[in-house]
């Protein structure tokens, strides 16, 4: 009887989270994380605002696991995109192709996953453990690609080095198709990006 009030009484919580963490998103999307408050949050979930210190003890706290949702998200889309794949040269094209697909699909957690460069070129934190672990979880999404490339034959500095490439190229290509930049240059973002992983597929195979 006691296992069962108590798995109640967990099953509850997590609800709570699970609809803290969903108005949460949906607050943060609309305002971003300065623009954002506690009472916007709670007012979405239908709670007042101190119920939510029993369940996260700041925004900052919120908006961490929100984001680290979606890099759980995205990693979890990369690792099945690769699990398809036999050779190196196609896990490494998996790889990227899925990474940016995620963010070209789901724009709104690109613009989450930049929280860092909310103010500008001066980037705001969310403290350093907090950093270190949504830092963590974008590395996994991205270590595929380098673990692909060092099977090529790069060397794991070269093949760390292809990851960040790849990851800052993506981003910039992302940044010009979601602001609709890239209209001015009568280009598409999906047929750069594929280009740009096909030269470097090509480079490794030739070293």
């Amino acid at each position: 009887m006691e296992q069962r009030r108590q798995g109640r009484t967990r099953a509850v919580k997590e609800l709570k989270r699970s609809l803290i963490l969903d108005a949460a998103r949906k607050v943060f999307e609309a305002e971003g994380l300065d623009g954002a408050s506690l009472r916007a949050i709670a007012s979405e979930a239908g709670y007042t605002p101190a119920a939510l210190y029993f369940h996260f003890a700041s925004k900052e706290a919120i908006y961490a696991e929100v984001l680290q949702a979606s890099l759980t998200n995205l990693s979890e889309t990369v690792d099945r995109a690769v699990a398809r794949c036999r050779t190196p040269a196609e896990r490494l094209r998996a790889a990227a192709t899925a990474f940016f697909g995620f963010y070209a699909a789901n724009p709104r957690d690109l613009d989450l996953g930049f929280y860092l460069f909310r103010g500008g070129m001066k980037p705001k934190g969310l403290g350093r453990e907090r950093d270190e672990e949504l830092n963590a979880g974008l590395a996994a999404a991205l270590g595929p690609i380098a673990e692909a490339a060092e099977s090529l034959g790069a060397t794991r500095e070269a093949a760390n080095l292809l990851m960040v490439d790849a990851f800052a190229h993506a981003a910039g290509l992302l940044l010009l198709a979601h602001t609709g930049r890239i209209r001015m240059f009568s280009a598409s973002a999906p047929e750069l990006m594929a280009r740009y992983i096909d030269g470097v597929v090509e480079r490794l195979q030739r070293t």
